[in-house]
């Protein structure tokens, strides 16, 4: 009953969306920003956001931030919207700026004189968009209809920001894109530039309840497409050996987990209190990149972040064969190009941390950076902010 209730009052909304978007006007002076689908304050619109906050633009702007939490607090003046709530289709419909980096549902319609800015959530070593051969993914039908509406969702899209001169030749490829691309770096790696010192990376551990005595490592996977609880709603995969880990490591390191933003579920950490810190989906990773001495990921785009920072990164990469050729597929040959070693189970990781056989890869380390973080300075939303004022 619930269910047919939701579906009810959602098509009324659409209804209601459709007659705004007819008569409406829109207006130069709202942006509605969203990350990760409103799951979370975080990537880039939020430090876009931030960038007016800093300028007291937010204040010059009617700004709109879509979170399915609306509890979450914001810095500045901008307002909380509740996904799919009224007020959600009513602001979509009227503001001048949409700033999102995941894509929108195909039933919002994008008025002509509305700017959508497309910031993108990664640099992509996994296949996307169109250039997929095969679909796991249990929100998609099949590989066919995924194509159709990745297609009638880019071309809503007016600008779209690039990490790289890598990333913009397959977004126009996989994207079936043909309007502006900014590479500019990506707004949510200023922090890396402007907070990469001991006392802002101090005072981040002991906000965090992080210790300050020990060395931190990240450990930050990606999900797997066919690894689901439900629609968008994916396990928290992974053949990490915790109590081994514990038993090698908790002297001289502590453990940083962080999920992916959509993984659903929030593994139970309790026993290895002062060793391992869990970070759920909904916190921004900015911060852990900047107090971690070492990453560990697997085929996440965080590799592409952390890089810049010029420290070690391990990969865990246990499932690498059957990643590679039946879920997703690579862009480039990993097990050539990745810039630091490859781990296939625990034991194996845990003496590449323990004789620090990762500083064999500075060499790569260093191409790696070259090719992927050449537009990355510090100064990404400072850009996008002046767009948007030259476009108001």
């Amino acid at each position: 009953m619930m269910l047919l209730v939701r579906k009810i009052a959602k098509y009324l909304m659409l209804v209601l969306y459709n007659i705004l978007f007819l008569f409406g006007r829109v207006n130069k002076k709202i942006i509605i920003f969203e990350s990760n689908l409103g799951w979370n304050y975080s990537g880039n619109p939020r430090f876009i956001y931030e960038e007016m906050v800093r300028r007291g633009l937010d204040k010059q702007y009617r700004c709109f931030f879509v979170l399915e939490d609306t509890r979450q607090d914001l810095p500045g003046h901008a307002i909380k919207v509740k996904r799919l709530s009224l007020k959600y289709f009513y602001l979509f419909a009227r503001a001048g700026f949409w700033v999102s980096d995941t894509r929108m549902p195909n039933y919002l319609r994008k008025r002509k004189k509305t700017v959508y800015i497309q910031c993108w959530h990664g640099t992509p070593l996994k296949r996307l968009g169109l250039d997929l051969e095969q679909i796991s993914m249990e929100s998609e039908k099949s590989l066919s209809s995924y194509k159709r509406n990745f297609i009638r969702n880019t071309r809503k899209w007016d600008y779209l920001i690039s990490q790289n001169s890598y990333s913009s030749e397959i977004f126009r490829r996989a994207f079936n894109y043909n309007k502006e691309i900014l590479e500019i770096g990506y707004p949510r790696n200023d922090i890396l530039f402007q907070k990469n010192n001991r006392a802002d990376i101090a005072e981040i551990k002991r906000r965090l309840g992080l210790p300050l005595d020990k060395r931190l490592i990240l450990y930050a996977p990606t999900w797997r497409d066919d690894e689901h609880y439900g629609r968008l709603k994916y396990k928290f995969s992974t053949r990490l050996d915790f109590d081994y880990l514990h038993s090698r490591l908790s002297g001289e390191y502590a453990l940083i987990v962080k999920a992916h933003y959509l993984v659903g579920e929030r593994p139970d950490f309790s026993a290895y209190e002062g060793f391992i810190y869990p970070f759920g989906a909904d916190f921004d990773i900015a911060e852990l990149y900047l107090v971690a001495d070492l990453l560990i990921t697997d085929y996440s785009s965080v590799m592409f972040d952390y890089s810049i920072l010029n420290r070690p990164m391990i990969f865990f990469a246990y499932d690498i064969s059957r990643y590679k050729d039946n879920i997703r597929g690579f862009y480039f040959d990993f097990m050539k190009e990745a810039p630091g070693p490859i781990a296939t189970d625990t034991k194996q990781l845990a003496d590449i941390i323990l004789s620090e056989a990762y500083r064999q890869y500075e060499d790569s380390l260093r191409t790696f950076r070259r090719k992927f973080n050449h537009a990355d300075d510090g100064n990404a939303s400072a850009r996008v902010v002046e767009l948007i004022r030259s476009l108001s």
